[in-house]
């Protein structure tokens, strides 16, 4: 989600220069932004294959500015995507990246849930929603997929200490409460998801690049900077 936990306008002062706080606080793995949104979509490809999960529409959830946008866009039949987020500001500058015709980018209040998406993404968003408000984002995410729908769920890694350095470093991140796999996959679970899968990704920052073809072994360890709990609505729901 943009950045800033609290409300939209929170949200909306981070907007204009969150690729430079972003890319500050990333400097230390010796990766850009663009790296690890490849890379998440990268995986989840994967297990969507594994899965034979195909997918046409999708939902990002906490777009911010369209970072991880076009590379969903990438997957195997992908024909719409709806970006949403609290911050008109991010949103601006996603209409203004992301210059796809299937691509379409609205606040969270003007997009009401439809059961009628395959896929929902969502990345970092969490760890900016209040405590009270987690239980009712997660429920959005549950009512906006269509029954058996996929909810690809990342959010950084507490148990990682290079993950809260780098945290640290950038302002938006600085108050975030952040939330282990464990707790995620709880909330997941009570607000009625059947969880398929939890893995950790981005282990090796980029001096010890040589050791990445380790990371898919390494996968189900807590180590990786990022986790993705992927899950299912279940069927008849």
């Amino acid at each position: 989600m943009s950045p800033a936990p609290k409300s939209p306008a929170g949200f909306d002062k981070y907007a204009a220069e969150y690729d430079a706080s972003l890319a500050q606080g990333l400097s230390v793995s010796g990766e850009s932004k663009d790296y690890f949104a490849e890379g998440r979509v990268s995986w989840l490809a994967q297990a969507l294959g594994q899965l034979e999960f195909r997918a046409t529409s999708v939902l990002d959830f906490g777009c911010g500015t369209g970072t991880n946008s076009p590379f969903l866009l990438g997957l195997d039949g992908i024909v719409m995507l709806h970006g949403v987020d609290v911050s008109e500001s991010s949103l601006d500058a996603a209409r203004h990246a992301v210059r796809d015709a299937r691509a379409h980018f609205s606040l969270l209040d003007r997009y009401p849930p439809q059961g009628n998406c395959d896929l929902a993404f969502t990345n970092g968003v969490f760890h900016h929603i209040p405590l009270q408000e987690r239980a009712e984002a997660i429920n959005y995410i549950y009512r906006a997929l269509r029954p058996g729908g996929l909810l690809s769920f990342w959010e950084n890694n507490p148990w990682n200490p290079g993950t809260r350095y780098v945290m640290s470093r950038i302002p938006f991140d600085r108050d975030a409460i952040m939330l282990s796999s464990i707790q995620a996959r709880a909330m997941i679970q009570t607000a009625g998801f059947e969880v398929l899968q939890t893995d950790f990704l981005f282990v090796f920052p980029n001096m010890l690049r040589s050791l990445r073809t380790l990371e898919p072994w390494l996968a189900r360890l807590p180590i990786g900077a990022q986790y993705q709990v992927l899950c299912r609505k279940p069927v008849g729901h």
